[in-house]
């Protein structure tokens, strides 16, 4: 792995900002993408667009998984791979939100190598490399070391609080939500929030950038079922997403039915 893929990442993440903010509250055109795969808009492509243009002149033997692009199996030549999201958090950013975030990871060999999560109208960016920490704004940050389930403020859609997913009584917690998944992610590795999960499938260019900026911050991140979850595989879906601290995690995990 080139070891500027970091820098790399984050030149690219504020170039994308800057387009995003031109776009952001500016009636961007908006349509609907086959399947029910949600809503895209101008913005999301044109980032896409410059994205590729650019990681893949720096990394012509880089692979690319982007969801604003027809995925093919040729990534899966490649050791290494961009998995990117353009705008996480679309339906947010049509909205007028602020809380919209671009992801952008490498992934080598199934593991997340280097990643960034911006979000450009909160001038958040979130940063880690493999075995060197992760970073909000080049502040080192950390997981909380909370231990109990109940009470713990969690990044959690309503649904998932419903009876049969969970084994034994449901949990008292302080349920939370934010529109993008890239960015739960890294509010549990901030501390901000002690945990977040997913039942739902989660397509890889969701939660490739968090799961590096989670686990560097000293989380876990598993699928649903306490699995590790590769990235870049032929089917870019894991079953779910967990995050939290370790201790967390594991009762989570151990609660879930």
């Amino acid at each position: 792995m080139p070891e500027n893929d970091l820098a790399l990442l984050t030149d690219a993440a504020l170039a994308a900002g800057d387009i995003a903010v031109k776009f952001w509250r500016n009636s961007p055109r908006t349509w609907y993408k086959a399947g029910h795969q949600g809503p895209v808009t101008e913005a999301d492509i044109a980032i896409d667009s410059m994205l590729r243009a650019r990681l893949m002149a720096a990394r012509p033997d880089y692979g690319w998984l982007s969801e604003e692009t027809a995925d093919t199996a040729a990534r899966l030549s490649n050791r290494s791979s961009f998995v990117i999201d353009p705008i996480d958090g679309t339906r947010a950013f049509i909205e007028g939100d602020r809380t919209f975030a671009h992801s952008l990871a490498v992934v080598r060999d199934g593991a997340v190598t280097a990643a960034v999560v911006f979000l450009p109208l909160r001038d958040k960016l979130y940063a880690a490399q493999q075995g060197m920490g992760a970073t909000l704004n080049d502040a080192p940050i950390r997981v909380t070391d909370r231990a109990a389930l109940d009470g713990a403020d969690l990044l959690i859609a309503r649904a998932a609080l419903e009876p049969q997913h969970w084994s034994g009584p449901v949990p008292q917690v302080q349920r939370h939500l934010r529109p993008s998944l890239a960015y739960r992610l890294c509010l549990v590795a901030e501390g901000r929030f002690d945990a977040t999960l997913t039942l739902r499938d989660s397509w890889h260019w969701d939660t490739a950038a968090g799961s590096l900026i989670v686990t560097e911050s000293g989380g876990m991140l598993t699928d649903r079922h306490g699995a590790q979850m590769p990235f870049n595989t032929p089917s870019p879906l894991s079953r779910g997403v967990v995050a939290a601290g370790p201790s967390l995690h594991a009762l989570v995990i151990k609660r879930l039915a």
